[in-house]
C-alpha cells in the first residue's frame, strides 16, 4: 500500500514581512517559554517513544553552548525526534503558514521562529544569530522542504551555511531514519524512527560570508548528513544501538 499522500508545500506567504515582526521580537527577547516549550516537548516525545518506538543515538556529540543541529528532512515531526533525546531547548524556523490562531502563539511562545519561503527573510536570520548569541540550539535543515520519499535532497539550500560559517558555532549532522511515513498514522501505522546525531564540527568564522562560501558550506553539512544516514540505513537500530554501547565501554575501559 502507498504512503499516505501530503498536501503540496505552498512556498510563498502573501502577508507582508510586518505580519511577523511580533513573532521575532518574542523570540530575540526571551528564552522559550519555560510551561509552553515543556508541555509541547513532554506530549510530542511521549508520543513519539511510544507511537514511533523512537530512539536516539549518539546524543553525547550535542556540546553545551550556541549549536546548530541539521537533521534531513523529511516529516513535520523532524524537529521533535532531534530535540526528544537531548538536554538542551531547542528552536527552529518554521515555515510562515504555521503562525496561524493559537498555534501561532504556542509556537512563538515555545521558541519557534517564523521563515516566509521564498522571500529574502532576513529577519529569520536575525533571529537565528540572537539565539546562538545567547547560546542557544537552533535547528535548522540543508534541504529546505520535506523529503516525499525519505531520500536526501540531491543539493543543499545556502541557509544553513551561512548561518554556520558566519556565527562560527558547532554544527551537529542528524540523520533521522524512518520519519517519511510518519503520515502513515492515519492507516494506523506506524513506522520505527531512529535518530543518530553525529560528532560536531565548524567553520573558520567569517562575517560577511559569499554566496559561495555558503552553498559550499552548506553542501559538506549535506554530506555529513548523508554519510550518517546511511551509515545508519545500513546498520539499522541494532547496529547504532552495538555501535553506541561499544563507544560507551571504551571511556570506561580507558578509565579503569
Amino acid at each position: 500500500m502507498p504512503d499516505v499522500e501530503i498536501k503540496p508545500q505552498v512556498y510563498k506567504d502573501p502577508r507582508p514581512k510586518e505580519a511577523f515582526d511580533h513573532y521575532h521580537a518574542l523570540v530575540r527577547d526571551h528564552e522559550p517559554e519555560s510551561k509552553v516549550y515543556e508541555i509541547v516537548r513532554i506530549s510530542t516525545v511521549v508520543w513519539a517513544l511510544l507511537a514511533y518506538r523512537a530512539r536516539g543515538f549518539g546524543s553525547e556529540n550535542v556540546p553545551n553552548g550556541p549549536v546548530i543541529l541539521a537533521p534531513n528532512h523529511a516529516s513535520f515531526m523532524d524537529h521533535f525526534f532531534t530535540g526528544a533525546f537531548i538536554r538542551r531547548r531547542v528552536q527552529f524556523m518554521g515555515k510562515s503558514q504555521l503562525f496561524k490562531g493559537i498555534g501561532a502563539w504556542v509556537f512563538s511562545h515555545g521558541g519557534v521562529f517564523p521563515v516566509r519561503r521564498g522571500h529574502q527573510d532576513e529577519e529569520a536570520f536575525v533571529t537565528a544569530f540572537r539565539i546562538l548569541a545567547r547560546g542557544g540550539a537552533v535547528v535548522m535543515y540543508c534541504e529546505g522542504g520535506r523529503s516525499r520519499t525519505g531520500q536526501l535532497a540531491d543539493d543543499a539550500r545556502p541557509g544553513i551555511g551561512r548561518l554556520a560559517v558566519e556565527s562560527g558555532v558547532p554544527v551537529v549532522p542528524v540523520a533521522v531514519l524512518g520519519s517519511y511515513q510518519v503520515r502513515n498514522w492515519k492507516r494506523l501505522q506506524f513506522p520505527k524512527v531512529t535518530v543518530q546525531f553525529g560528532k560536531p564540527f565548524r567553520f573558520e568564522t567569517v562575517a560577511n560570508s559569499s554566496r559561495e562560501q555558503q552553498q559550499e558550506a552548506s553542501d559538506y553539512i549535506l554530506s555529513r548528513i548523508r554519510e550518517l544516514h546511511t551509515e545508519l540505513s545500513r546498520v539499522g537500530r541494532r547496529g547504532a544501538r552495538r555501535a553506541a554501547r561499544a563507544q560507551l565501554r571504551g571511556p570506561a575501559r580507558a578509565a579503569s
